[in-house]
C-alpha cells in the first residue's frame, strides 16, 4: 500500500463513518476516541475477542487481553516502570544505545551504503530488550538480526492472518489448518524466548533501572517475592513490551528520515536545530530535546503522515493529508493549518487503555534522530525514492533504505 495514495484514497471514501461488516464501523470523527476509549465508556466497548483471542501464555491474561479491573491493577504496577522519574533514570541506557549506534553506523559507512531500517531497529530492540529482560540482544553490536527477531516480525503477520480467520467462527477450525506452518512456528519461538528471558531476569537482584525492578518494587510480599503479577502475566506483558516498544519507534525513525529526505530544505533546518544546540552527544539530554521545537514538529508530523498502523490522512481532518508538513504543528503554521482537526490525532490511542510507553517512545525518538542529524551527513539511494510504497500487515512491511553516511565536520 502507498501511504500518499490508497489509503488516503480510503480515507476519503469513508468521510465519517463506514460499516463495512455486520458489527462494524470504521470511523474518522474524532469524538468517537471518547466514546470509545474514553474512562467512562470502557465497559461499553470492550477488546474484540475475535481479533485479539485468548492470550496465548494462558490465563490469567497480560494487559492486552484483560478485562479492565485486571487491566486497572496491572497498570498500576507497570506504570511506574514508564514515569517521568524512570526515564530520568534510564537516560543513560538509552544515550548509551544511541552512542553505540553512532559507533556501528561510523563503521559500517566505511564499507558503502547501509540499510538504515535495519539500524534503527537494532536499537530499539537492544532498548527494549534490555528494558524488559535486563540485557541486550547484541543486535547493534553485531549488526545483525537473531532468529527470534525475525520470528517476532512473522508474528505480527501471523496476528493479521488469524485476526481474519476468526471473523469465520464456523471456519475457524478448517481454516486455522492451513495457516502457514513456519508462521506456526514463529510464534512458539517467540513465546518461548520471551518467556525464558523473563524468568532469568527475575531471578536476579539488581537495582538496575529495568522495568521489573519499579514493578517488583511495587508489587512486593512481605517475604520479597512477587505478588503483584502472575507468571502468565509477567511472560504475556514482556511479549508485548517487545512488540510494542521495538518495531514500532523503528518505524517512526525510518519515516521520519525518508520524508526529511524528501525535503531537504526541511532537513537541513531539522540539522541546523540540532547542531546549533549540540557540540557533541554528550551534551544531548532529555531536557533540552525537549525545547527543539522543529524536533518535536517533524516527529508529530512523522506520526501523522507515517503512524506504525495506517491513519490521519483524510482531508476532512488534516489540510494537505499526503504532504510532510511539520510547520503545522509550529505557531508559524497555525493560520494556514488552523483547520486541522488536531483532536482526531491520538498516535498513542486515548484513555485508560492508552500506549503505556510513549513517554518512552518520544524520547527515544528524540535521541535517536538528534543523534544521528548530529553525527552524520547522508544521503539515500535513488531506489528509496519509492520507499512509501509499502504492503501493510497491521504495521507497516518496510522493505531497506539504503543511505550513504558521512560522518559531519
Amino acid at each position: 500500500m502507498d501511504p500518499n495514495s490508497s489509503k488516503s484514497q480510503w480515507a476519503s471514501w469513508v468521510l465519517g463513518h463506514l460499516r463495512f461488516a455486520p458489527n462494524e464501523l470504521s470511523v474518522i470523527d474524532s469524538a468517537v476516541w471518547k466514546d470509545v476509549y474514553g474512562h467512562r465508556t470502557t465497559n461499553l466497548f470492550t477488546k474484540e475477542k475475535a481479533f485479539y483471542g485468548p492470550d496465548f501464555y494462558g490465563n490469567p491474561p497480560g494487559l492486552i487481553r484483560s478485562d479492565n479491573a485486571s487491566h486497572a491493577r496491572q497498570r498500576k504496577l507497570v506504570s511506574h516502570a514508564f514515569s517521568d522519574k524512570a526515564l530520568r533514570e534510564q537516560e543513560q541506557i538509552l544515550k548509551g544505545y544511541a552512542n553505540l549506534l553512532v559507533e556501528q553506523l561510523t563503521k559500517a559507512s566505511q564499507h558503502g551504503e547501509m540499510d538504515l531500517v535495519r539500524f534503527y531497529n537494532y536499537t530499539t530492540f537492544d532498548i527494549m530488550a534490555d528494558l524488559t529482560f535486563g540485557e541486550p540482544l547484541g543486535l547493534l553490536q553485531n549488526s545483525k538480526y537473531i532468529p527470534w527477531v525475525a520470528a517476532l516480525f512473522g508474528s505480527v503477520r501471523l496476528m493479521t492472518m488469524v485476526g481474519v480467520v476468526k471473523r469465520w467462527p464456523l471456519l475457524d477450525g478448517l481454516l486455522q489448518r492451513y495457516l502457514p506452518r513456519g508462521l506456526k512456528e514463529k510464534r512458539r519461538q517467540h513465546l518461548l524466548f520471551s518467556s525464558e528471558r523473563v524468568d532469568k531476569r527475575m531471578q536476579k537482584q539488581t537495582d538496575r533501572p529495568d522495568i521489573w525492578t519499579y514493578v517488583m518494587k511495587e508489587g512486593k510480599g512481605e517475604n520479597g517475592e512477587m505478588t503483584g503479577l502472575l507468571p502468565t502475566q509477567l511472560h504475556s506483558n514482556a511479549s508485548t513490551f517487545m512488540l510494542a516498544g521495538t518495531e514500532t519507534t523503528a518505524t517512526e525513525l525510518s519515516g521520519i528520515t525518508y520524508y526529511l529526505h524528501q525535503h531537504p530544505e526541511k532537513l537541513a533546518r531539522l540539522k541546523k536545530e540540532v547542531r546549533d544546540a549540540f557540540t557533541s552527544v554528550d551534551d544531548i539530554t532529555m531536557t533540552k530535546l525537549l525545547h527543539l521545537e522543529y524536533l518535536n514538529a517533524c516527529i508529530e508530523e512523522g506520526l501523522r503522515i507515517y503512524p506504525p498502523v495506517p491513519a490521519y490522512h483524510s482531508p476532512s481532518n488534516f489540510k494537505d493529508p499526503d504532504s510532510f508538513v511539520p510547520e503545522r504543528w509550529l505557531p508559524e503554521g497555525q493560520h494556514e493549518y488552523s483547520a486541522d482537526n488536531k483532536e482526531v490525532f491520538n498516535a498513542f490511542s486515548y484513555g485508560p487503555r492508552n500506549c503505556l510507553g510513549k513517554n518512552l517512545a518520544y524520547h527515544e525518538m528524540r535521541l535517536i534522530l538528534a543523534t544521528v542529524m548530529l553525527s552524520f551527513d547522508m544521503e539515500l539511494n535513488k531506489e528509496a525514492d519509492d520507499w512509501a510504497q509499502q504492503e501493510c500487515h497491521i504495521l507497516w512491511a518496510k522493505p531497506a533504505m539504503m543511505a550513504k553516511l558521512t560522518v559531519a565536520n
